[in-house]
């Protein structure tokens, strides 16, 4: 038999999955408004391996995100109103509007950072993995990265480095398909598994869109990298619903294959469970998702409501003072 999570932890994580979903199709609405500066990246169609890797993490474990990194801050415990504050550059959001959607961080919270640069959060996640080491603790460092970011030298560099000084650190791989629009299969040579095998590093591959497949494959990842065996890396196989970025049109796939994921949509695969277990009826979990756009739509009204940052504080939070 399956390995099975239990009913309370099956439907915390599909509210999880709920609360980033409908977060993403807000922005969708605020962009479409004008309301929000620059892009965005959404994390459409990703939600079972935030749900289920990064919610399994402490506190005080640490992830390193990326350019589409909303997901994983909602996964480690990000609040829904300061997280659309800062996306529509508001003074309350968690970086006082100064991030925006693809920079957004939370040093209590363990996250480190998402990141506009393509593997630009590898190199980061390798930083803090050093730390944990020379503290002794057993904190562990998550970085999620795409397959238009296993092509960049960061990666390899990245990941040498962690094998050879054995750091706490977690690869992630989700594999969503397409670097922008390159199709993975026209773009990267070898594969995940491989490249990980030349560096010396474990590897587990999961359907990254199977919720359970990815909690119990990211369990025994996360107990491997924190007993102090050093990094792993793990592959999560999704696919990016949206664009790119929003707006994209989309011109280098096809209708029937965008048609062909939504029917995988990790939600309802979620639901389904919930149905075939008795832990929820169709009239439950509808119930439940309209709880979860009622947070949501709150969130947006506070978004809305924040004040644009003061032009005097231009300066400030932009750089770190030293202490010794």
């Amino acid at each position: 038999m399956e390995k099975q999570l239990d009913p309370k932890t099956l439907a915390e994580r599909y509210r999880l999955m709920l609360r980033i979903r409908f977060h993403e199709e807000a922005i969708k609405t605020l962009f479409t408004q004008g309301k929000i500066g620059g892009t965005t990246h959404l994390y459409i169609g990703q939600e079972a391996i935030a749900a289920g890797l990064v919610a399994q993490l402490r506190k005080d474990d640490f992830i390193s995100s990326t350019h589409r990194g909303h997901g994983h801050m909602l996964a480690k415990g990000g609040e829904l109103k300061p997280m659309l504050a800062e996306i529509l550059g508001r003074a309350d959001g968690y970086c006082k509007g100064k991030g925006g959607s693809m920079h957004i961080a939370c040093i209590t919270l363990g996250n480190l950072g998402a990141n506009g640069i393509v593997s630009g959060g590898l190199p980061i996640a390798v930083g803090s993995g050093i730390s944990a080491k020379m503290r002794g603790t057993d904190q562990i460092t998550v970085v999620s990265f795409g397959d238009g970011a296993a092509n960049e030298g960061n990666t390899h560099e990245s990941m040498n480095l962690a094998s050879l000084w054995k750091l706490p650190v977690l690869f992630l791989f989700e594999n969503n398909r397409y670097a922008v629009s390159t199709e993975t299969s026209r773009s990267m040579a070898g594969n995940m598994e491989k490249r990980a095998a030349g560096y010396d590093l474990p590897f587990a591959r999961v359907d990254g869109n199977d919720l359970e497949a990815v909690h119990f494959a990211a369990q025994d990842a996360i107990a491997y990298v924190r007993s102090g065996k050093g990094p792993f890396v793990m592959q999560g196989d999704t696919y990016r619903i949206e664009g790119h970025y929003y707006g994209d049109a989309m011109v280098y796939r096809s209708t029937e294959e965008v048609d062909g994921w939504r029917k995988k949509d990790p939600i309802l695969r979620v639901e389904k469970l919930l149905a075939e277990r008795g832990i929820m009826s169709e009239a439950e979990y509808q119930q439940v998702r309209a709880e979860i756009q009622q947070e949501v739509n709150e969130a947006v009204a506070f978004a809305e409501a924040s004040p644009q940052p003061a032009l005097e504080s231009i300066f400030e939070d932009v750089y770190t003072e030293w202490q010794a």
